[in-house]
């Protein structure tokens, strides 16, 4: 028992991922720091909820609804909400208001509750509406080109596209990628070559502050739930 997650890939440049939960006689779970933002809809006792989720600079402890059901969306980085500043959601969210079990309401207008089978399509019309958008800028960067403009507008447009810094949101992914190959059974050792930390103690510090566990407890899968990856990989 605990959380039971299915996720899947898309095809979408706007999405990373999609995943959904069900929640069984678990009430918390501990958060590993992200740096995408994502819209999160679920089903618990009859009521139907939806909420944005912002990127985390930091691991800590979240409420799970016992009982519930969740389908999530998690957007690619450099995507955002034309009505919500991504800063605005960093280390926290916004509970969508007037959801019902067929409708949600967002940017002022209502949209279709979606499934995991059709959440590029709400994306889709998300993005024609000009309700999500993308900093064309951020987007090259992401790729490895290089603007042409100075290092200093370069990281403004980046914050004000992700909330984070790209220092920021390479200290969050390489933590989180020594993580899932701790899990895997990869050693510290390797990990730290692999990944460019320092020492064992860097490493170990680093889990610390983004993922809330130790190398031991990684390994064993122990400690309780535990999100590992964008796609929503749990141990329990």
């Amino acid at each position: 028992m605990g959380l039971r997650f299915e996720t899947r890939g898309s095809d979408s440049p706007w999405v990373d991922a999609v995943w959904t939960c069900t929640s069984e006689q678990v009430t918390a779970m501990t958060s590993v720091a992200g740096v995408r933002w994502g819209l999160v809809f679920w089903e618990q006792a009859g009521r139907t909820s939806a909420s944005i989720t912002g990127p985390e600079t930091r691991t800590g402890t979240a409420p799970v609804p016992e009982g519930a059901t969740f389908t999530g969306i998690e957007f690619a980085v450099g995507t955002s909400l034309r009505a919500v500043p991504t800063p605005m959601l960093v280390d926290g969210g916004i509970e969508l208001p007037d959801t019902t079990r067929r409708t949600f309401r967002l940017d002022d207008a209502r949209w279709e509750m979606p499934g995991p089978d059709d959440a590029e399509a709400l994306v889709d019309s998300l993005v024609r509406a000009g309700t999500v958008v993308r900093d064309l800028l951020v987007a090259e960067l992401l790729r490895g080109q290089r603007p042409a403009v100075s290092g200093r507008t370069v990281e403004r447009r980046f914050r004000a596209a992700t909330g984070l810094t790209r220092g920021a949101v390479r200290q969050i992914e390489r933590a989180r990628t020594a993580a899932e190959l701790l899990a895997t059974g990869d050693p510290a050792a390797d990990v730290v070559a692999k990944l460019d930390y320092f020492d064992e103690p860097h490493l170990a510090r680093a889990l610390r502050t983004y993922v809330g566990r130790t190398v031991k407890q990684l390994r064993e899968g122990s400690g309780g739930a535990i999100a590992l990856d964008p796609d929503q990989r749990l141990t329990s």
